[in-house]
């Protein structure tokens, strides 16, 4: 299976296709939004996603129980209203940015969270949307984004497995089968032992979709065991430097990290290559020195070849060592100087 979101082919023949995820780390200043991209290009990044939504588009400015953070996140003690507008991107940026990140080789698109944010990114003809899982049970919005055609990479944090399938046929009820499922852990950070990475197969197996990791972990390690477990995608927060804080900085990337994670993935592919038993060159001269058949005393005209004077040993000119049962008991066919790679014009037939 393979999906092409802007310039990358995805999927059996494509290279990984890493996001770099913006979200809140502009710290509201255009200008760090602009610097943050150069360097997600600079650290290898194939694409930016950005987040749009508004604080009112996403919930209602409301301070009662329901709408305060409590469940131990780096963003406990706000409400929610607070944190996005805090967070969000202003829309206005948009265009702007997305020229900025075609000229410099970027894909640019945004995880959407209601009709309005479809319908605003759809203006701007993005090569693809993104479905946050927080949003993986929102039906309607899934089918009206699938609807448009494009890919859409839908995170499965919160859910159960009747809720991907429950996201995955609303794909396909507006046939659109470009799903791209995303193995995500909810929690910020996440911890490792709770990446459950063997997931990934098991969704493009169950559900015949590519699949990949949005992940929340710190460090490359997640990523990396990804790719080699088959992820064909992977999202990662990146920030210019954690220091300038912001609520996703705890748990987002920095550029020189970003770039090791990003060649550390680029040479797991190389090392994962693909099914072969074939034998390189350097493979074939390297045979030359597996083990063999030699003859390790001299041996007259008319001896008998004995476990004593013919043994398996390194390098590999003589015969194989499968034939030495056969061929101890039978007869020297000449003189034979220690140290000679045994053949059958060596052998009395």
């Amino acid at each position: 299976m393979q999906i092409r979101i802007g310039e990358k082919n995805i999927g059996e023949d494509g290279k990984v296709f890493i996001i770099a995820e913006m979200s809140a780390n502009h710290n509201n200043n255009f200008d760090i939004a602009v610097e943050t991209m150069k360097a997600m290009k600079k650290a290898g990044a194939d694409a930016v996603k950005f987040q749009t939504y508004t604080p009112d588009t996403i919930t209602i400015d409301c301070d009662n129980e329901y709408f305060q953070i409590k469940h131990g996140t780096v963003w406990d003690g706000r409400t929610a209203y607070d944190l996005y507008k805090e967070a969000y991107t202003p829309w206005e940026w948009f265009p702007e940015l997305q020229k900025i990140a075609k000229s410099i080789g970027l894909e640019f698109f945004s995880s959407v969270f209601d009709r309005s944010s479809v319908d605003f990114m759809e203006k701007l003809a993005v090569p693809a949307y993104k479905i946050a899982s927080f949003e993986i049970t929102d039906i309607p919005l899934i089918e009206y984004t699938a609807s448009m055609g494009k890919p859409v990479i839908i995170s499965t944090g919160i859910a159960s497995l009747t809720d991907i399938e429950a996201a995955v046929n609303a794909c396909k009820r507006k046939n659109n089968e470009k799903i791209i499922l995303l193995k995500c852990t909810t929690a910020y950070p996440a911890p490792l032992a709770e990446a459950n990475l063997k997931t990934i197969p098991n969704l493009a197996e169950t559900f015949s979709v590519i699949s990949g990791l949005s992940d929340h972990t710190i460090g490359a390690t997640s990523a990396i065991a990804a790719v080699a477990l088959g992820a064909k995608v992977l999202e990662k927060h990146f920030i210019l430097d954690k220091s300038n804080g912001g609520p996703d900085s705890s748990f987002s990337m920095e550029p020189d990290d970003f770039a090791k994670m990003v060649q550390a993935v680029r040479e797991t592919e190389q090392a994962l290559g693909g099914v072969s038993y074939r034998l390189t060159e350097k493979m074939r001269i390297a045979r030359t020195f597996s083990r063999s058949l030699f003859v390790v005393e001299n041996i007259r005209k008319g001896e008998i070849f004995s476990a004593k004077n013919i043994r398996s040993i390194r390098p590999g000119q003589g015969l194989s060592p499968v034939l030495i049962d056969e061929i101890i008991g039978k007869r020297a066919a000449k003189d034979i100087v220690r140290g000679t790679p045994l053949a059958w014009n060596l052998i009395d037939s």
